[in-house]
């Protein structure tokens, strides 16, 4: 039988270090497959910025997010790992987001201990929910799971509202309850990531986001400390809207957008991407099958 996209990421993570761009939508999705990445990330402030135009600070709901990751499951092959936020409410909340995630089709998917409604993890001003409280939250969600392949993983954003042993002392009552996998956020230096490395024996997630408070290391470094995931949630999008503001101040003031043509994604290029020739064999064999 062919192995699951749950199955092969645990088997990938626990070869080696996994580089894991992320999808702000399922066209983005497609790219990362074709550029050879060997699985997706799905971050929750991509899908408030570039879907709804909002803040990530908690204003998505959990049938927004669940439809998101649904279209994102089906343009790809890849496993999925998505950001759950706090779950989107209490234990049962949660347990129902591990479901109808688990539906939709994603492999793995992360919670965090803020409350609700929570902040981006690189801001200041979190609030935590108890550790005993966050520990009842995992076990519901792995009760939940029908497919025990499907990933939990526990976030911590202890670091930057208590201190980095409660970051730690937390992970490990995480893991104890169930937790599949660790994901430190806001690590504050090098050191702090290898430390937690060091004292915290679970598979952990490195998130390398641009402009927060973990400086960015190479996956080699990451790998060597002990991480077995690396994401880059909005690096994508990041680079994205950078050319694109830089494309509309210069098409105010030269009038035309002949100077971006060389750097645009062509039509042939995108027409390989959401791959048309598929879809014109599925048309003419549709065609040859009423014919005859």
């Amino acid at each position: 039988m062919a192995k699951s996209r749950s199955q092969r990421l645990r088997e990938l993570i626990a070869e080696k270090t996994v580089q894991i761009p992320g999808a702000f939508n399922a066209l983005v999705a497609r790219a990362i497959e074709k550029s050879g990445f060997e699985a997706v990330y799905v971050s929750g402030a991509g899908l408030s910025n570039a879907v709804y135009g909002l803040p990530d600070v908690g204003l998505i709901t959990m049938t927004e997010a669940v439809e998101h990751a649904r279209r994102i499951c089906n343009a790809t092959t890849l496993p999925v790992i998505i950001d759950g936020d706090t779950g989107f409410g209490e234990a049962m909340n949660m347990a129902r987001t591990v479901a109808e995630m688990e539906a939709a089709g994603v492999s793995a998917i992360h919670f965090e201990d803020q409350v609700l409604p929570k902040k981006c993890g690189h801001l200041d001003g979190k609030q935590l929910v108890s550790a005993n409280e966050m520990v009842q939250k995992i076990r519901g969600a792995c009760a939940a799971r029908t497919d025990s392949d499907v990933m939990i993983i526990a976030r911590t954003d202890a670091r930057g509202v208590i201190s980095f042993d409660d970051a730690v002392e937390r992970a490990k009552k995480y893991v104890d309850a169930g937790a599949d996998a660790i994901f430190p956020e806001a690590m504050q230096s090098k050191d702090e990531l290898a430390a937690f490395a060091d004292n915290v024996k679970a598979p952990l997630l490195a998130n390398m986001t641009e402009f927060g408070k973990t400086p960015l290391l190479g996956l080699k470094e990451l790998a060597e400390m002990g991480y077995r995931m690396v994401i880059y949630p909005q690096t994508a999008l990041r680079v994205a809207f950078g050319a694109i503001d830089s494309m509309l101040s210069d098409l105010r003031k030269s009038g035309d957008q002949n100077a971006w043509v060389d750097r645009m994604q062509t039509r042939a290029e995108l027409y390989d991407l959401l791959d048309y020739d598929g879809l014109t064999r599925i048309d003419r064999a549709a065609t040859e099958k009423t014919d005859s």
